[in-house]
């Protein structure tokens, strides 16, 4: 993704108020989601901050006291497209004059076989194989080949088969039975909620599966419609080459969105008695961290929370340090047991 991408991406955010007093850190979030990158992806973040710095010196953007971004080229943009849709306005009645001038030389010819001609064409582009592209996503991860010969079949509205789609501007209470009721008869195979990857918070945004490319059409009918008080998006998303898509596993993440359920955790380094602790609920404190690791005997030596450098608010992560690596053993098989109403995030660290 280019710098220019992002920089496109940022203007149409704030230009459309689709992101109202937004930190540079929160549009940055929103920008990266709305391009399909990961939020923590340094390359992408790299781009970004070239993007906003070229706006700053074009006088595009501005910081007001609270540290949210203001849009200042509203004008500049409302020019532009009236100037697009003028310039569009003569192409058209320029392609319209020329076309007028050539009626004459097909009035010799006959009607019937020029009928003929142009249902032979739109069956043979209706006939036509979805291209390449739209198929990488079922290439790219040989266990998820689809048995059903219509799943990326070209059908009206999705041309090209697709049936991985981008959600955004989603509630942050769904979850996996609501947002497939919301679908209704369009059936959906998997889901993966985008969240934070340090702290596990949803973003308000996930890609989806959809079982064949007419339930994708079906979705994308559908899309900004109104799911618990918020008007969804909802776009085709083909997954780009080297992309594992579907998930290897046919069942979907479910579960509430950013809870993410248990994830499985990394390598244990020897005699480890410290673990990482994420997607905590903001009412958690020292009290509730240790009550909920005694609950296993597992007692706890020290606690640190992580806070955001800009505001200090806390970030919903710590690391938890226990007296033995008996206790951390116990404490780890808490994985993805329910805190506060949240399913905590446990995994090992030196």
């Amino acid at each position: 993704m280019s710098e220019s991408d992002v920089f496109d991406q940022i203007k149409k955010s704030l230009a459309t108020d689709s992101l109202p007093a937004a930190t540079v850190k929160t549009l940055r979030s929103h920008v990266l989601v709305q391009l399909q990158l990961s939020p923590d992806d340094k390359s992408a973040k790299k781009s970004y901050k070239s993007a906003m710095k070229r706006m700053e010196e074009q006088a595009l953007v501005s910081l007001d006291a609270d540290g949210n971004v203001k849009y200042l080229g509203a004008a500049d943009d409302s020019k532009k497209r009236k100037g697009e849709k003028k310039e569009k306005k003569e192409k058209k009645e320029k392609k319209a004059k020329k076309q007028k001038n050539e009626e004459p030389a097909a009035k010799g010819a006959d009607v019937a076989d020029i009928a003929t001609e142009d249902a032979a064409d739109e069956i043979k582009l209706s006939l036509t194989p979805a291209p390449a592209k739209s198929l990488t996503l079922a290439a790219t991860n040989p266990s998820s080949t689809p048995a059903d010969p219509d799943k990326n079949k070209p059908v009206p509205g999705n041309r090209d088969g697709v049936t991985r789609m981008f959600l955004g501007n989603l509630p942050f209470k769904v979850d996996e039975a609501s947002l497939k009721a919301h679908f209704g008869k369009a059936e959906v195979t998997h889901i993966k909620w985008i969240t934070d990857k340090e702290t596990g918070r949803f973003y308000g945004s996930a890609f989806v599966e959809m079982k064949t490319s007419k339930d994708a059409a079906s979705a994308v009918g559908i899309d900004q419609s109104e799911l618990m008080g918020r008007k969804i998006k909802i776009n085709y998303a083909p997954a780009r080459e080297g992309d594992i898509w579907p998930p290897v596993n046919q069942s979907t993440t479910g579960g509430q969105a950013g809870g993410g359920g248990k994830r499985a955790m990394s390598e244990k380094p020897e005699n480890c008695v410290k673990l990482f602790i994420g997607n905590l609920s903001y009412d958690i404190d020292d009290d509730g961290i240790f009550k909920f690791f005694e609950a296993v005997d597992a007692e706890v030596k020290a606690v640190r929370w992580l806070h955001h450098k800009e505001n200090g608010d806390f970030k919903g992560v710590g690391y938890v340090e226990f007296w033995n690596t008996e206790a951390c053993d116990k404490a780890a098989a808490l994985n993805g047991k329910d805190l506060l109403g949240r399913p905590i995030r446990i995994d090992w660290t030196d």
